[in-house]
């Protein structure tokens, strides 16, 4: 290939693959292993195109690649329609682009895809680690794009990032500003996300085998901020979903369930107010108390009391709940609908439950009184709480209350309300957390993965659904200190975390340092996360003292022009544009000879300027030569870039040595004599 061909400098090519490294790395956890071999094959193709010891890619090549990184894309993904597919295939283009740079502007291409790809990462995380990593991908962008401007003579790496950074720094008042004021839309995130995973982990459906998977996970489901002090740890059931459906293998949950519209209950008891922070699910539910309700109009009160979300969470949300926990849900009777909904077994299932629900039923009339007889089968009988229960067969609930009898929550709820259900009384499984860890740096409850929990509603005549938990009954350490202390003689807990600090919170200074980072994260999403049009409003109430548009709109131009004009003044002021020492040391002494009128004229050089002020300050002479000297040599004789600090530092020192040496005001000129040498006209 011909040398015309290369003519993005070798520096700018450097900057350019620096750049695309830090764009790429948040994505890489999520594509397969073929994309990173894929971006190294064309840096090395790029790098030999640079060395002319290969070409640039055909028309036939190009679209080889192009058919290539799509079908890529279709086999890694399963669909070329999706969030998750668009992303990964402008991540491969992105790095394609890379073999058919000819020019600068190909180059500045390439840069305004990196900032793109920046922003792209944030669909999938809005952590505050990523966030912080993010302003470090924006700052070797913008040095690569001041690299690209720099010629090969005068490259310099370290000024580049230099003036990056200050382009940075000078737009954070103008990024804080729009960022208060500027109207709140739905961040860019709110997209759907199908190929992204339920961050809660729940499942519209409940097996054993779900709930053990969420039982290993240290990873955090929500946080919650009460009024006052929370409450005891007994208390805290966190509602998600009823499950009603019943297949002989797994509880699901039925539309009617589901569908809004209250059915009758009586609020009993003191409220319990608290606020209530999670992350993106992908599904409607929410997570709340018993008795619970809610002003916030994107939540909604469904058909079995529970609160869920008018859409799929695709974004972290903070709401505001308040609960009565001792309220009566349908305590006047249900519908007949319902009533068969709760009573449903299928057939052909566990023949020797239904035989013991006979039995139950025929020695206690009252439900009641069947009730606390299961329960105390449960507390009397060798039951035993693991994660590590042997696998059931066909008829798992018989295996388990006659055979195996170990297992844990999921299999405790689903035993009692088969039981409940053979025997008459309309009960089903309630799928979500129990219980959480007070974060006492902010005085919060954080509920992790393995708080998931499932109990049992059933119903009782005067009463409504009232609760039960049989995993009380076997071990009521996992109800009163959680799950770790359930497990501590078995020591399975997280024993496929390893890495997790949570797994480790019984070190003082581990667990000091987890809870203190976790806090942080809070206040990130309640703060910058959780700023929405209700909190901006809310803040424009409270500090502008209106919600009036045009007002705020006033407002807000009046505080970018005070963010812009100190900007403007500080990058515009001639003092301050100086690009190097010695031109700032050069505009200092000439405004102090101003005063003298002696400041350099237009065009006048060093050594002329030096000339000049030897004949207007004879007394200085020695001053201005040593000054002039490192002037020049600093200037004219070191190349840019070598060596220069310790010149540069002399430079100012004989500059201070002049400036000390100056007159206050111009002397006179003297009067020359006639006949005299120039040593004794000055003497």
């Amino acid at each position: 290939m011909s040398a015309s061909h290369a003519l993005i400098p070798r520096n700018s090519l450097v900057w350019l693959l620096t750049a695309q490294i830090v764009a790429l790395i948040p994505h890489l956890p999520r594509l397969p292993l073929w994309v990173a071999a894929v971006w190294l094959g064309c840096a090395l193709w790029r790098v030999q195109i640079q060395r002319m010891r290969w070409h640039y890619p055909g028309w036939l090549v190009q679209v080889v690649l192009l058919v290539a990184v799509t079908l890529g894309t279709w086999l890694a993904q399963g669909s070329l329609i999706g969030l998750d597919a668009a992303v990964m295939m402008l991540l491969l283009l992105f790095m394609l682009k890379l073999l058919e740079m000819r020019k600068p502007r190909d180059a500045l291409v390439v840069i305004y895809l990196g900032l793109f790809i920046v922003a792209t990462a944030f669909l999938f995380n809005q952590s505050i680690a990523l966030a912080l990593f993010q302003c470090f991908s924006l700052l070797i962008l913008v040095a690569a794009l001041v690299g690209l401007q720099q010629t090969q003579g005068r490259n310099d790496p370290a000024r580049a990032m230099r003036t990056a950074g200050v382009m940075l720094l000078q737009a954070v008042p103008l990024m804080l500003v729009l960022f208060l004021l500027f109207p709140r839309m739905g961040p860019l995130w709110a997209v759907n996300a199908p190929g992204n995973q339920a961050r809660t982990g729940l499942a519209e459906s409940m097996t054993p085998a779900d709930v053990a998977d969420l039982a290993r996970s240290g990873e955090l489901a929500f946080r919650v901020t009460f009024d006052g002090a929370p409450p005891p740890q007994p208390l805290l059931y966190w509602r998600a979903m009823t499950l009603q459906r019943f297949d002989g293998r797994s509880w699901s949950q039925s539309q009617l369930s589901a569908a809004s519209g209250v059915g009758q209950w009586q609020v009993r008891g003191e409220p319990l107010g608290y606020q209530v922070v999670t992350g993106a699910s992908h599904q409607p539910w929410v997570f709340s108390l018993r008795g619970a309700s809610s002003e916030d109009e994107r939540l909604v009160l469904n058909r079995d009391f529970m609160l869920q979300a008018r859409r799929p969470l695709t974004q972290a949300i903070a709401y505001r709940a308040t609960s009565h926990l001792d309220s009566l849900l349908e305590a006047r009777g249900l519908e007949p609908l319902q009533r068969r909904l709760n009573l449903q077994l299928p057939e052909g299932f566990d023949p020797r439950s239904r035989f013991f629900a006979e039995q139950l039923r025929r020695q206690y009339p009252q439900d009641a009184d069947l009730l606390q007889a299961l329960l105390r089968h449960f507390n009397r009988e060798p039951f035993h709480y693991t994660l590590r229960p042997p696998t059931l067969g066909r008829h798992s609930t018989d295996e388990f209350l006659f055979d195996s009898r170990r297992g844990f929550c999921a299999h405790f709820a689903g035993a009692m309300t088969f039981v409940l259900r053979a025997a008459g009384i309309p009960a089903r499984v309630v799928a979500g957390y129990q219980g959480g860890e007070i974060n006492p740096r902010g005085n919060y409850v954080l509920v992790h993965q393995f708080d998931a929990h499932a109990w049992v509603e059933a119903w009782l005549p005067g009463q409504g659904w009232v609760s039960f938990d049989p995993t009380f009954q076997v071990a009521p350490e996992r109800i009163e200190d959680g799950l770790q202390s359930a497990l501590q003689g078995e020591g399975s807990f997280l024993e496929d975390s390893p890495l997790s600090v949570v797994r480790y919170r019984n070190i003082g200074w581990i667990n000091n340092a987890r809870l203190f980072w976790d806090d942080v994260n809070y206040q990130w999403q309640l703060q910058v996360l959780g700023y929405h049009s209700d909190r901006q409003m809310d803040f424009f109430q409270r500090w502008l003292g209106t919600a009036d548009w045009q007002r705020i709109g006033l407002i807000s131009l009046l505080a970018l022009l005070l963010c812009m004009l100190p900007l403007a003044w500080w990058i515009l002021r001639p003092a301050w544009r100086a690009g190097s020492r010695q031109q700032r040391v050069w505009l200092r002494l000439n405004r102090r000879l101003a005063r003298l009128q002696l400041q350099a004229r237009t065009g006048e050089g060093p050594r002329a300027w030096q000339q000049r002020l030897g004949e207007a300050l004879p007394r200085q002479r020695a001053e201005l030569a040593a000054f002039f000297d490192a002037y020049v040599q600093l200037t004219y004789a070191t190349a840019p870039g070598v060596g220069t600090g310790q010149e540069a530092r002399m430079l100012e020192q004989r500059l201070k040595t002049l400036l000390r040496a100056l007159p206050r005001r111009r002397p006179p000129r003297p009067t020359r004599l006639a006949g005299l040498p120039d040593e004794e006209q000055e003497r």
